[in-house]
């Protein structure tokens, strides 16, 4: 027999469906909505649907956008020459909080992985290569984690995209604090190949 009525549980359980959240995690959020004002509940009810409904993908870059084109695309003060490749939206958010990218943005979409069945054509590929063809782009920064479907996906579009335009990738290495000692090879390799002159 549950403890929570149905409604309750319920709630509870959609909130679980939540990307980090846990039951004990969706039980304190759900009994916190409960309590809130019906208008205020109403008022996110809408927001959620309203987001859910009216955000898209730019039709140029792919990111997150409830127009044709995203705000990134659409600002004359960015850098149209360089595209910085990203698997997800997410990573355009975090590339954009450190304030030092002016370039544009091409969103993938996920990452090459035949073990769960996900080949270029799932992906945002091809509407890179044309888009880099069509724009003369001088320079694409690959900045994609370092997994085994990370590297993949490089590897593959960045060969298709080095007859038309400079590759690069962003360079890995230690976190900041970070020890040596606890640090994996691959990690070690990317930060020896990153490395550069001391100013």
């Amino acid at each position: 027999m549950s403890v929570y009525t149905r409604p309750l549980a319920r709630l509870i359980e959609h909130l679980q469906k939540l990307p980090g959240v846990g039951p004990k995690t969706a039980q304190r959020l759900a009994l916190h909505l409960i309590q809130r004002p019906e208008a205020e509940i109403a008022a996110f009810a809408e927001a959620l649907l309203a987001a859910k409904q009216q955000v898209g993908h730019c039709q140029r870059c792919f990111h997150l956008s409830s127009e044709d084109l995203c705000n990134i695309c659409r600002d004359p003060k960015r850098d149209a020459q360089t595209i910085c490749v990203v698997a997800d939206p997410r990573d355009v958010i975090a590339l954009e909080k450190t304030r030092e990218y002016k370039g544009l943005y091409h969103v993938l979409g996920g990452l090459i992985s035949p073990m769960d069945g996900i080949g270029p054509e799932q992906l945002t590929v091809q509407a890179l290569v044309r888009r880099v063809a069509q724009e003369q782009t001088q320079e694409v920064i690959m900045a994609i984690s370092p997994s085994v479907e990370g590297e993949t996906t490089t590897l593959y579009v960045g060969q298709l995209l080095k007859p038309f335009t400079r590759v690069t990738r962003i360079a890995f290495g230690l976190p900041m604090g970070g020890d040596l000692e606890y640090a994996d090879e691959v990690t070690l390799a990317r930060a020896l190949e990153g490395r550069r002159d001391l100013t």
